[in-house]
């Protein structure tokens, strides 16, 4: 998902609302962004699988294969594609300079500031902290630097960040005490708010920034380069099978040669931990730490069970395994809409509906927690029913298909839009 809109990528459904105010000369240029927007609707659409759909071991069969890959994955994507939509307010393939690139760095950092007000809004309201978006307001900010930087420059960054994160976070937490925490959330007014505070936010929340700003950077790398051509198609398409075989394979291999391994890559993960969609991995594993202190374990248990994680690609665990193998599904699946828009027509015109729901992902992700609230549909519900996610499906894709043939941006993203219009005054 990305929830900045900064400008619409597939053209508006009613020719009364106006012409795009950045047409592309190319087809393919358009079938290229309409795939985007395809894209997004389906992050979109596992991140609702993930909330509120039930767990995929109750299914079974497709839909619960479909399930699974969501877990952790869809706001793998979701966090892409942020970065991805960066490009389309920095400059696409080249980035703005001057007065142009000064506004468009302003734009960006309101952007931020009103998602990081949002997610906080909608945490403290009682959507819990698997909320994204105050998550996506620290990326975007921190990303500022990097606006100007070419694909190749910002893809060798989003590597080191794979290399180096994984084990930063682990230091980090190491260091960062009960006591240490507990005296930074005691004056931490986010925290107060929405239980999500900075801490939160930068090393210990469900999308941690230190380990997560790596998919953010693969999506402005991604956002740079001409996807419309057929030889970057290609070569997208194996690299991110070559990190999925990487990301997921190595790991199988490894614990087919360590009891210890293997006993942690059967440790539940994601929902089937408890949690409500998104916990961590390493969560898990320091549970099987601390029971194995209690059990007469060493003191160093905890640590070592976190250790090992690192070795593994659970979902949420934050390794750089689990990095390589979920940036490699993002991939796959934004070459797979980009290739299906430009090539089948037919197809187009049939997903239109859902392609909608990609232009206003904002409003559509936000109502989906309100709508949860309102009608009292628990996230992380472990029912073996489909209907609630079936029918938030549905009714997202009714409200975007009605919506777009009026209105040229969705209605959160006409505020966030409006929001931002003081950085025309910048000179």
């Amino acid at each position: 998902m990305t929830p900045l809109d900064p400008t619409r990528t597939s053209p508006p459904s009613n020719a009364s609302a106006g012409p795009d105010p950045a047409p592309s000369a190319k087809p393919a240029s358009t079938g290229r962004l309409v795939g985007v927007d395809l894209a997004r609707a389906l992050a979109v659409f596992g991140m609702y699988a993930v909330h509120i759909g039930p767990q995929a071991a109750s299914v079974g069969g497709v839909g619960g294969w479909l399930l699974q890959l969501s877990e952790g994955r869809a706001s793998v994507l979701f966090a892409t594609l942020a970065g991805f939509s960066l490009m389309l307010i920095a400059g696409r393939r080249e980035p703005k300079t001057g007065l142009a690139g000064r506004q468009a760095k302003v734009r960006i950092a309101i952007r931020a500031g009103v998602l990081i007000a949002m997610g906080t809004a909608l945490a403290a309201a009682g959507a819990g902290s698997v909320v994204i978006l105050a998550f996506y307001g620290v990326y975007f900010l921190l990303a500022l630097p990097l606006l100007r930087l070419p694909a190749r420059t910002l893809a060798i960054i989003a590597a080191v960040l794979a290399v180096v994160t994984p084990l930063l976070q682990y230091g980090l937490k190491a260091l960062v005490t009960g006591s240490f925490e507990a005296a930074v959330n005691a004056y931490d007014p986010l925290k107060q708010l929405s239980d999500v505070g900075v801490l939160d936010l930068l090393l210990t929340g469900f999308y941690p920034t230190v380990t997560w700003m790596t998919y953010v950077v693969t999506g402005m790398a991604l956002g740079r380069l001409d996807l419309s051509a057929v030889t970057v198609q290609r070569r997208l398409t194996a690299l991110g099978a070559a990190l999925i075989a990487f990301g997921y394979g190595v790991p199988l291999l490894l614990a087919r040669f360590s009891d210890r391994l293997h006993d942690l890559a059967q440790q539940p993960s994601g929902r089937a931990a408890g949690g409500s969609g998104s916990s961590s991995a390493l969560d898990s594993a320091s549970e099987m730490g601390k029971a194995a202190l209690k059990s007469g374990g060493d003191a160093g248990a905890a640590d070592s069970a976190d250790a090992w994680m690192l070795l593994l690609a659970q979902p949420h665990s934050g390794s750089t395994f689990d990095m390589a193998g979920s940036l490699g599904v993002a991939i796959t699946v934004l070459v797979g809409a980009t290739v299906a828009m430009t090539g089948l027509p037919w197809l187009r015109r049939l997903l239109t509906p859902v392609i909608a729901v990609g232009t206003m992902s904002l409003t559509a992700y936000v109502g989906h927690f309100v709508a949860s609230m309102a009608l009292s549909v628990p996230l992380g519900d472990t029912a073996a029913s489909t209907t609630p996610l079936l029918c938030f499906i549905a009714g997202a894709v009714l409200f975007a298909a009605v919506w777009s043939r009026f209105f040229r941006r969705g209605p959160l993203e006409y505020l966030v839009n409006l929001a931002t219009k003081p950085a025309k005054l910048v000179r």
